[in-house]
């Protein structure tokens, strides 16, 4: 099986896993660390350009364990953490994981958080090296072993 194979694969299988746990994932803690691991994907090679800022928010939008929450809601915060990480990666990056960080209480939503960063990394059919390492990183701040997910 193609690589590309492998990872759209394995971003479909992550999806039907958030959707059966969809009703468990309501909390505001989910949906912050959610929108933060978006823009940390996203931005995960430092830039990010209105058409991949276009594709995540369309992303959100659709995402069937994300409509628990108000969809402006959710794109004004994926906003708000893109901008923390285009003014200053470094910086914003320490910000945005903070904000991954309120799901640390609760495994069931740590994980589903890094399953919506390999959703989000691997919907372009390309889950680069940049990607995988920020939910890596993301893995780490949430105490969940990244082999967990082949990272």
């Amino acid at each position: 099986m193609a690589l590309w194979d492998r990872i759209k694969d394995s971003a479909t299988q992550m999806q039907t896993q958030l959707v059966a746990k969809k009703n468990d994932l309501k909390s505001g803690a989910f949906r912050d660390a959610s929108m933060a691991m978006c823009a940390l994907v996203a931005a995960a090679d430092g830039t990010i350009d209105p058409a991949e800022r276009q594709r995540v928010a369309q992303l959100i939008a659709t995402n069937e364990v994300l409509q628990n929450f108000p969809a402006d809601d959710l794109r004004r915060r994926f906003e708000e953490n893109l901008n923390k990480l285009t003014a200053d990666f470094a910086f914003g990056k320490v910000s945005v994981l903070q904000e991954v960080a309120k799901a640390k209480k609760k495994p069931a939503e740590a994980r589903a958080v890094i399953q919506i960063g390999i959703v989000i990394g691997g919907a372009d059919g390309d889950f680069d090296k940049t990607e995988q390492a920020v939910v890596r990183e993301a893995c780490y701040t949430l105490d969940v072993p990244p082999h967990e997910f082949d990272l």
